[in-house]
């Protein structure tokens, strides 16, 4: 009556093992480790270095525990694990100076991070610890304001180039073009002129809201104003946050942190956590830099190859890092990375990887000019970057081109669309001011933890004395189910490497007191048909299939609570929303199939069971 099948219990054991197996990974710790990563764009992190690092690690007299290559990013980085502080902090300098020629201007950073301690076997199987958030680990918190205006002021100085270059194109006179803080004015001397103008840019700029000015008594001149829509202003503004957020995420990866958060909040606020980071001036550094893209044209004057100590002659400068380095250009950029709408990569004709790069109208000019008067000679893009300039391509112009155009020369697919993004987003779109900034120690991150894990461990372990207390044998088995419960939903966590935090926690205690009220219903509904005269068996049957409607429908009610908080909450609410709506699904999961399974193989095969031990069944007197 009371059995289940051979394949049930396979299920429940599997289901027991990779719970455990991905519980585990959390209990086993962290050492200290270094990240070595690239601090240019150009340059890349690969595997074959990993015998650099420890060529350098073994003349420093610190070697590392265990080197390993992460392919984590577009550029990549190694890692090196050693067994103390005092070896990391001496394998930091010696790494910052074995690897970088020129210690001013280094071409690879080393940052501190922590790598788990579990053995390699697990890590094949993607068996990793949970990340901690900023609360559990410490660090830092920083709340960035994005200068919107800025953004607005860039536009309406490029909608004032784009005005004056189409107007010029198409021979239509006017006589001025000035702005102010939010419009663009053109000025006429005629309607007629004036409407011509004002039917072109309609036609050519959709994002731009156009409105006449009628001349004064003094017979000023016709004029119109032009200011950015609204619905295009929001899209420019929230194009600016998202663009500042890739850019901040690239950035922070020279940090080694392995969890960051970078999310937008409002409309002009970034909120950056970087868990760990015990150097928060230097964090705060890297994500407030700025750069800058520039244009220029390779400087002809020069006979033979560029070397190292060639003369750089006057209104020049050398390059010495990245593509086609060393590389002497001209000062002059020919336009700068405002003019560039767009970069995506492509294919040539030959079907070799290539760059579609698209410049705004006055940029399209400005180039225009310069390749009709250089065919055949060369051209390169500068990103300038913490008061540096490298190279991330020199190429020939082959024909005169000017809004639109195409660069070839990449090796590689990959290549050609590292360039695009560098191009696209190699910097902020607007310069962003930190607002509120907020360090967490360690050691009050540590606290936290062993207080999350006092509360859950102490109450579990009330949990279990009372239902032991109360319901004897199936008070035990309740506690063995709410036990593998605690096990699966922290391997699922473990699985899917969740951000572990204070309000999590609170989630996994939550859980346990909800799923143990799926055990009472069941226990208390084995004693009403007992209570009831049926057989010890019978009640057992009976008990689990009567309670599992009443549990199902408290718990779907409970998650579509949890599904609202995961849906419209942000930040901590949906940190619990997620362990909570977890919780309950391997609530369902325990408190029925397993602690069923358990019941049965304890009691199932007795057929003349005359009791069973579930504590005090009280009758209504006669």
């Amino acid at each position: 009556m009371n059995r289940y099948p051979l394949w049930k219990y396979i299920l429940i054991l599997i289901t027991l093992v990779l719970g455990a197996l991905y519980t585990a990974p959390n209990f086993y710790g962290d050492s200290p480790a270094l990240q070595i990563s690239s601090g240019k764009a150009t340059v890349k992190v690969e595997s074959a270095m990993i015998a650099r690092v420890e060529q350098v690690l073994k003349d420093a007299g610190t070697p590392s525990t265990g080197l390993s290559f992460d392919h984590n990013g577009v550029q990549g980085s190694i890692r090196a694990r050693f067994t103390n502080t005092d070896a990391q902090f001496k394998a930091k300098a010696a790494l910052e100076k074995g690897l970088n020629v020129d210690p001013a201007k280094p071409i690879y950073t080393v940052s501190f991070n922590q790598l788990p301690n579990t053995p390699g076997w697990m890590q094949t199987l993607r068996a990793l610890p949970m990340y901690l958030g900023l609360d559990l680990r410490g660090g830092a918190h920083f709340l960035l304001k994005v200068d919107t205006s800025a953004v607005l002021n860039k536009r309406l100085t490029s909608l004032q180039s784009n005005v004056r270059s189409v107007l010029k194109d198409k021979e239509i006179r006017h006589a001025g073009i000035s702005r102010d803080a939010n419009t663009v004015t053109v000025k006429f001397r005629d309607a007629e002129t004036r409407a011509k103008a004002q039917n072109l840019i309609t036609r050519d700029m959709t994002d731009v809201a156009i409105a006449e000015v009628v001349p004064g008594v003094e017979g000023a001149d016709l004029a119109i104003t032009m200011s950015i829509k609204p619905e295009a202003l929001k899209a420019l503004m929230d194009d600016g946050v998202k663009q500042n957020i890739s850019v901040l995420s690239k950035r922070v990866n020279e940090l080694g942190i392995a969890e960051p958060i970078i999310q937008q909040q409002g409309a002009d606020r970034i909120i950056v956590q970087l868990p760990g980071v015990l150097d928060v001036a230097e964090a705060k550094k890297t994500i407030g830099r700025t750069a800058t893209l520039e244009v220029r044209l390779v400087d002809q004057s020069l006979v033979g190859p560029t070397q190292l100590d060639t003369a750089v002659p006057f209104g020049s400068e050398m390059f010495t890092v990245g593509q086609s380095a060393p590389e002497i250009l001209y000062k002059d950029p020919i336009v700068t990375g405002d003019s560039i709408t767009s970069a995506n990569a492509t294919f040539d004709e030959r079907q070799q990887p290539a760059v579609m790069i698209e410049l705004n109208s006055e940029g399209g000019r400005r180039m225009g000019d310069m390749t009709r008067q250089n065919v055949g000679k060369r051209m390169a893009f500068v990103l300038f970057e913490k008061g540096e300039g490298e190279l991330l391509q020199v190429a020939t112009i082959q024909e005169a081109f000017s809004n639109r155009f195409r660069t070839t020369g990449m090796k590689t697919t990959q290549a050609a669309n590292e360039l695009a993004l560098l191009l696209r987003a190699g910097a902020l779109a607007a310069p962003m001011e930190v607002i509120e900034e907020r360090t967490i120690g360690a050691q009050l991150g540590a606290d936290n933890i062993t207080k999350g894990m006092h509360s859950t461990m102490y109450g579990f372990a009330a949990i279990a004395v009372f239902m032991i207390i109360y319901y004897l044998m199936f008070g035990f088995f309740s506690v063995f189910a709410l036990g593998v419960n605690l096990l699966l939903l922290v391997g699922i966590l473990s699985l899917m490497q969740a951000t572990l935090t204070l309000p999590g926690m609170a989630a996994i205690a939550l859980a346990l007191g909800m799923a143990i009220d799926a055990n009472v219903l069941i226990n208390e509904r084995i004693r009403e048909e007992l209570r009831a005269g049926n057989t010890p068996q019978n009640a057992i049957l009976q008990g689990f299939d009567r309670a599992w409607a009443t549990i199902l429908d408290s718990n779907v009610t409970t998650l579509i609570v949890g599904l609202a908080l995961l849906v419209f909450g942000s930040g901590p609410i949906k940190a619990f929303a997620i362990v909570h709506c977890l919780g309950i699904m391997t609530s369902i999961f325990s408190s029925v199939f397993v602690s069923r399974g358990v019941v049965n193989l304890w009691y199932g095969r007795q057929k003349k069971l005359a009791s069973i031990s579930i504590g005090q069944i009280w009758k209504p007197a006669e």
